[in-house]
């Protein structure tokens, strides 16, 4: 099968999860060119509203009125020779959503289940017609439980937190070991939300990736994706 991947009528949607800082977002938007499949961040979406409700000054614990705010923002996802943007409200806010300030308040917000399922929603409508890569929490278990592919996607605290690291300009001041607190603390929020907690779903393929590099991943996640269509 060349780089094209399958053909229109055989594709299918590809479940990626794991926990922060596995590098889910990287691999899916990889795996989505080398198969000419679209993907969809679902963590920027996320990141998206917390970075809107900061910015308004919309405590997480005014669920209602997050949730009456969320349903009025228009967020648009689009792909661009350098990656995808996050468009709010036709605002490109994909430079200040990956700020320390809403990495440490997302898992807040995405606790509140009325913004799940509206998020949620609107998610499924986007891989409705199949040959779609969808990354972040509880895709394979919520999202897209019906989804032919899920990676579950996990490597160590100490690797996900140098990788981090890496990805920060100047780490913005953090330190490494800070970061393996937050990242820690981000793993124990996520388990223990009480809607759509981050856990493996029974028919996932667990991928660790702590002794991968990039490129190992994506041909490992490729390979699957074309197993199964051929089968």
């Amino acid at each position: 099968m060349d780089r094209q991947g399958t053909k229109n009528n055989l594709k299918i949607n590809i479940a990626i999860d794991g926990p922060a800082g596995a590098g889910k977002s990287t691999i899916a938007r990889m795996v989505a060119k080398e198969l000419s499949y679209i993907y969809v961040d679902t963590g920027s979406m996320y990141r998206a509203v917390t970075w809107y409700m900061l910015k308004h000054n919309i405590s997480p614990e005014f669920s209602d009125l997050v949730l009456q705010h969320a349903q009025k923002m228009v967020i648009q996802l689009i792909p661009g020779a350098d990656g995808q943007k996050v468009l709010v409200d036709g605002q490109d806010v994909s430079p200040f959503i990956r700020s320390q300030e809403v990495n440490g308040m997302v898992s807040f917000y995405a606790q509140i289940e009325g913004l799940r399922k509206h998020l949620v929603a609107l998610q499924q409508e986007m891989a409705a017609r199949k040959g779609v890569v969808m990354d972040g929490r509880d895709i394979g278990t919520t999202v897209l439980p019906d989804a032919e592919l899920k990676i579950f996607m996990t490597a160590s605290v100490k690797e996900r937190a140098l990788r981090r690291f890496k990805e920060l300009s100047d780490a913005q001041g953090l330190t490494l070991e800070q970061l393996e607190k937050d990242i820690a603390e981000r793993d124990r929020l996520d388990e223990g939300r009480e809607v759509s907690p981050l856990r493996c779903a029974d028919d996932a393929i667990v991928l660790d990736t702590t002794h991968m590099d990039i490129p190992q991943v994506v041909e490992t996640i490729v390979s699957y994706c074309r197993t199964h269509t051929n089968s």
